[in-house]
């Protein structure tokens, strides 16, 4: 079982016992702040006729670097801080998914700019939780067949090779996954009828919840993890134990409840992250032998769904 030992710089038992507050404190906190900030910048774009596009780039940065803070204060596992190295290797993920989503995505803008509605049939204070729960099971589906189905695993499987989970790695998806799975999300809703606002404010939220469950912090949501998709849930789909694995929510947990996949239990954590059978696919560092993986005709013993 892993630890999140931390040093304490002031060994007087007033210093340690001020230091075990605060992070107390942040792991409560950590999870609403993030809520608010959803709410608070949706609300701001509104009012403000802010650029959709634009807002979220901005939102998805600094949501990355908060929760990259928290991981220094709040970790869960030291051992499972990106090095120098990784940093690099993610980095290029990051930017490749970014550029290339931005281009692939511009379609997928057109199309939902297309059917979706400019006004709200519903108020807008109800089209959104709707929005959110219909989004965030078709995001379950697309999930739940990149493990499932042989051909789409040889894209999601990208995603598990790291043998660490934190906010960094969240990026590291093959570039045709990220198109797949946010295409299917956003025309779904789009198609169904919410407005553009609507799909807007769901995307906000799925950013931030995207990073947060992949957060290598140590936070506990207790009974909101049955509302909540958390680090405490994420952590065990990326487990080489397929029979706890699940949990093919990222931002709802509702869907794993109703169709089974909800394995988390107070104080369950995996032994060990990453793929059951490493070889199948290339390590995270051989990035333009990762983009081609998929591409290849023959495949290796043991690559079958996760």
């Amino acid at each position: 079982m892993f630890t999140s030992s931390t040093a304490d710089g002031d060994r007087s038992p007033s210093g340690r016992g001020a230091r075990r507050t605060a992070r107390a404190v942040l792991a409560r906190i950590a999870h609403p702040v993030l809520l608010l900030s959803v709410v608070t910048v949706f609300a701001a774009s509104l009012r403000n006729g802010w650029e959709p596009d634009r807002v979220t780039f901005v939102f998805q940065l600094s949501v990355l670097c908060y929760l990259v803070a928290l991981e220094c204060l709040i970790p869960y596992e030291r051992a499972w801080r990106p090095d120098r190295r990784e940093w690099g290797w993610y980095g290029v993920y990051y930017l490749l998914t970014a550029v290339a989503g931005a281009l692939g995505q511009s379609l997928v803008l057109v199309a939902v700019g297309a059917v979706a509605r400019p006004h709200s049939v519903l108020p807008l204070w109800a089209e959104i939780p709707v929005a959110l729960l219909l989004g965030s099971l078709a995001s379950y589906v697309v999930h739940r067949l990149g493990h499932t189905n042989r051909w789409l695993w040889r894209l999601h499987g990208v995603h598990h090779v790291p043998e660490k989970v934190n906010v960094a790695n969240n990026g590291v998806n093959h570039v045709l996954d990220v198109l797949l799975s946010q295409g299917c999300v956003q025309l779904a809703l789009a198609i169904v009828g919410f407005s553009e606002s609507a799909v807007f404010g769901v995307g906000l939220f799925v950013v931030a919840q995207g990073y947060f469950v992949h957060a290598n912090i140590t936070v506990r949501l207790g009974p909101l993890n049955h509302v909540f998709a958390s680090p405490e849930q994420h952590r065990l789909h990326h487990s080489t134990d397929l029979a706890e694995a699940g949990h093919y929510s990222s931002d709802l947990s509702v869907w794993d409840r109703a169709f089974g996949s909800f394995t988390w239990r107070p104080g369950r954590e995996p032994a060990a992250v990453g793929l059951v059978n490493p070889d199948s696919f290339p390590g995270t560092g051989a990035i333009i032998a990762t983009l081609v993986h998929p591409l290849r005709r023959s495949v290796k013993a043991g690559e079958t769904a996760g």
